[in-house]
Formats: C-alpha cells, sequence, structure tokens
C-alpha cells in the first residue's frame, strides 16, 4: 500500500484551516490510519477545530482497547467533538469553531469510513464513486429533488453544512464499509478539491497508469488551484495494492 498527502491553502484564503493525518503503521487496535478534517470559524478557530478534531481522534484510537473499528473510530470522534465543543465554551477566540472529519482504516481488504461534514472519500477503481454522503444543504435538495447534482456544484449554499464537530454536543457520525479490488485507489479530500474539480476530472487525474502516487496528488491540488483555487485542499491519495493490505 502507497500512500501520499497534503494540504494546500489555496489561492484565496489567508489561513489554511485543513489538516490530515496518516499512519500507515498500526495506531492503538486500528492497522492504519487516514485522517481528513476542514475546519470553520473566525481568525484561528477553524485551524483549532480541524487539528484539535484530528489529533483527539489520534489519540483516543491509541488508547482504546476495543477491536471493533466501528466503535474504536465512533468514540474517538465524538471525544473529539466533545474537546472541540470545551475549547470553544473556554476561549472566547475559538467561539463558534467547528471542524468536518472523514476517517479511514483498512483491514483485512475491507475499507471502514466515518464522516462528519462535507469532507469526501472516494474509491477509484475502473470508474470513481463517492462513498460518503455529504451533510450538507445542498445534498439534502439533491436528494428531495429540489436541484440537479450539477446545479449543486454552484449553488450559493453549497459551502453549507449541516453537521460538523462542535456544532452540537451528540455528532452524528456515518459509517460506511466497502470490499476493495486489486489496484484500487482510495482519495479522501475536503471540499477545497471536490468543489473546484468534478469527479471525472479527479478520476481522469487518478487512473494516469505513468504517474506515481505523489504525483497524482500533487496533480490534483494543482488542477483544483488552477480551477481556482477559492478554499484550503487537502488530499489523501491510497494506492491500495490488495496482496499488500493484510501487511500494513
Amino acid at each position: 500500500m502507497k500512500c501520499y498527502g497534503i494540504t494546500d491553502i489555496g489561492k484565496k484564503r489567508e489561513i489554511n484551516q485543513d489538516y490530515i493525518f496518516i499512519s500507515l503503521e498500526p495506531v492503538g487496535n486500528l492497522p492504519n490510519l487516514f485522517i481528513v478534517a476542514d475546519g470553520m470559524g473566525g481568525h484561528r478557530a477553524g485551524d483549532m477545530a480541524s487539528s484539535m478534531g484530528v489529533n483527539t481522534v489520534v489519540n483516543e484510537i491509541k488508547k482504546d482497547e476495543n477491536i471493533n473499528p466501528i466503535r474504536i473510530i465512533r468514540h474517538a470522534i465524538e471525544s473529539a467533538n466533545s474537546a472541540i465543543i470545551k475549547e470553544a465554551y473556554n476561549n472566547e477566540a475559538y467561539f463558534g469553531m467547528g471542524s468536518t472529519i472523514v476517517v479511514a482504516t483498512i483491514i483485512d481488504k475491507i475499507l471502514y469510513v466515518a464522516n462528519v461534514g462535507d469532507s469526501r472519500l472516494y474509491i477509484i477503481e475502473d470508474s470513481i464513486r463517492q462513498l460518503t454522503k455529504d451533510h450538507s444543504v445542498v445534498e439534502e435538495m439533491v436528494s428531495m429533488g429540489q436541484i440537479t447534482r450539477q446545479e449543486a456544484r454552484v449553488h450559493p449554499e453549497k459551502n453549507s453544512i449541516t453537521r460538523a464537530l462542535g456544532a452540537e454536543s451528540n455528532v452524528y457520525v456515518d459509517f460506511f464499509e466497502a470490499n476493495l479490488v486489486k489496484n484500487s485507489f482510495v482519495l479522501l479530500c475536503s471540499d477545497g478539491l471536490s468543489n473546484m474539480l468534478e469527479d471525472q476530472e479527479i478520476e481522469d487525474i487518478v487512473l494516469k497508469q505513468d504517474k506515481s502516487v505523489k504525483e497524482k496528488g500533487e496533480a490534483l491540488v494543482y488542477h483544483a488551484k488552477e480551477n481556482g483555487g477559492l478554499d484550503n485542499i487537502a488530499v489523501i491519495l491510497i494506492e491500495t495494492d490488495i496482496n499488500e493490505v493484510d501487511k500494513c
């Protein structure tokens, strides 16, 4: 298994509020761990929320003696939500801060994923498919048939999310599982990438056979910036040789 991760401030923001974590080695009882978080809030609050969210998740997973990956990740995300709320309550500068989060681990050829907010996880094999579901206003509108998927990309409410770490005392986490096939790619990203590139563009970049996983990841960021770079960009790209997954 090969992996590359990167965050970029983009072309319009003054602060990078995206945060990532990558480990191909065990973290607690999980054999590997990948996290993308996209913070929100006033000056310095968004980057505090995303970094605190990710670091709390990692630290809680390290301590958790459970062996069920869903229970491990759920508890860690709930702890991160509580930590962000507590910090925002105790420090006026961080009032109202929050963060999206998407967490993934690969165990015995099965991908386990959790998400809160609109940071995404894609599986890219012969084609691309979004495994996570956005917790956003426009996603609800698409689900109800009020707007099309294409209209959602340019809708004025496209950045309004309905769930986030730090938003409420109880955080509702969605979980997904998928069987991985040989030579598949897994992409975790913030909306700074998915809002700037169509899914087909992402697929075309990732499936270029003559590029390394690092070059593919860098190309995703490059093209997102070329298309406007309106937000911070976070990318974790995993190349899963299924024969090696069990060794990670």
